[in-house]
């Protein structure tokens, strides 16, 4: 990393602030040359920046954070000046002019940060996330993992691999000698049956972590004309989906994320669920059962006035029975409905909204937000689980095939953090930080 980057990091221009972040080995010279030294360690200081020329470009606040006490871990710079366009192209063009000096891509001070070990890869996506979060819970499960909450985990798990395995080579390769007891082995196998009990706990909570960071996803199904789009458009407050008495009118999946008490809801709205000959509302039947399929909550509507048949539904996934079209039918709940809505009189709106929080805060008790949220923690979690229990359970192996079960799950938990073999995911992660961060 021989050149030095610089990206705007505030944001779009204009505004009433921008912040120009720089890192690398030509942070000293760019100093020198535009504001006339290099300045004390992380001390905010009122300078004059000049051109080239010595023409003022702006006045701001600017600071140096030497090398390795960065964010990146490098020398870095950061100006605070004025948020107008002409200000911020010109002070980005003076840096332009620098030797081995570039525009940042995509993520790369978090990769350089990543690169220097001031952070682990999960650490990183905890950061990527917290720019991206949009409501209280992504902001919380970001901050966890982007503050090191998850990594300590790991480490501590890698610790205990470690030490697991160099016991058991040491009983393999100093068998004979006194000092290496021969039941060490015994003591091991035990934590190492501990830890894979652990690693399963931890695995059954992923499906939280994936709910909280993409949202609960909520499939709303029933028959044609049972108030479905009605009920979409009342929850999210606006016409997204076309209201008609014409039976099959949604055709397609509509979808619409909600922040209900700082939890992502993501809402379908599926196509009637009905027996037809209509080439184009069978394909919107197939998607809507698929979708259903992959729901994480149900919302059966039914017309309370109308037919209450219901659909075949998948067994393993909760389902709430919603009686639309309250105003229009009784006004006692009957026994097979768990709530009644009316989207005229918006009566049993807020008893859903609840509802659909409820079933995540069911599955957050008793879990803290050290959990993983994404595919690729999971995957290697599993396989470090089954290497481990492979490991465990091989008592009629020797000790030599049950010490490279544990390498391979020592390196499977490696991964997640970034600590081995993860040359091919860092372009992938990366690219989808914003530019300047």
């Amino acid at each position: 990393m021989t050149e030095t980057i610089y990206a705007l990091s505030s944001g779009t221009v204009p505004s009433g602030v921008a912040v120009i972040r720089v890192s690398g080995p030509g942070c000293d010279e760019i100093s020198k040359a535009l504001i006339g030294g290099v300045l004390p360690a992380r001390l905010a200081s009122l300078k004059t920046i000049r051109d080239r020329n010595g023409d003022v470009v702006d006045q701001g606040l600017v600071l140096n954070f030497p090398a390795p006490a960065s964010f990146t871990g490098e020398n870095c710079l950061e100006f605070q000046i004025h948020g107008g366009r002409a200000t911020v192209h010109k002070l980005m063009r003076e840096l332009a002019i620098f030797p081995d000096t570039r525009p940042a891509e995509a993520g790369e001070f978090t990769k350089r940060a990543f690169e220097n070990a001031k952070i682990d890869l999960v650490e990183a996506e905890g950061l990527a996330d917290l720019i991206g979060a949009e409501t209280e819970m992504q902001r919380r499960l970001a901050a966890e993992h982007s503050s090191g909450g998850l990594s300590q985990i790991y480490g501590a798990w890698a610790k205990r691999l470690t030490h697991a395995r160099a016991m058991i080579e040491a009983e393999l390769d100093f068998a004979d000698e006194d000092d290496v007891p021969g039941s060490v082995a015994d003591a091991v196998w035990r934590d190492m049956d501990s830890l894979w009990t652990e690693m399963q706990l931890h695995l059954e909570a992923a499906p939280v972590g994936e709910i909280i960071r993409d949202g609960l996803k909520v499939a709303i199904i029933g028959a044609p004309n049972a108030g479905k789009s009605s009920l979409i458009n009342a929850l999210v407050g606006r016409d997204i989906a076309i209201v008609t008495d014409i039976p099959g009118t949604t055709r397609d999946l509509l979808s619409c994320d909600l922040d209900i008490n700082g939890y992502a809801i993501r809402l379908v709205d599926t196509a009637g669920l009905r027996e037809s000959q209509e080439p184009i509302e069978q394909e919107g039947i197939r998607r809507a059962r698929i979708a259903m399929g992959e729901a994480d909550l149900i919302l059966l509507v039914q017309d309370v006035t109308g037919n209450r048949d219901e659909p075949a539904l998948p067994g393993t996934i909760p389902v709430l029975r919603i009686g639309s079209k309250a105003d229009l039918g009784c006004n006692t709940q009957p026994i097979h409905h768990d709530l009644l809505v009316s989207v005229r009189d918006g009566r049993g709106l807020d008893a859903l909204r609840a509802a659909m929080v409820a079933t995540i805060e069911q599955r957050l008790t008793g879990v803290s937000l050290a959990i993983p949220s994404r595919i690729r923690h999971v995957s290697n979690l599993e396989s470090a689980s089954f290497w481990l229990r492979a490991a465990c359970h091989a008592q009629e192996s020797g000790l030599d095939l049950r010490a490279e079960h544990l390498r391979l799950a020592a390196h499977a938990l490696g991964r997640i953090t970034g600590q081995v073999d993860v040359d091919s995911l860092l372009d992938i992660i990366f690219s989808k930080f914003c530019i300047g961060k």
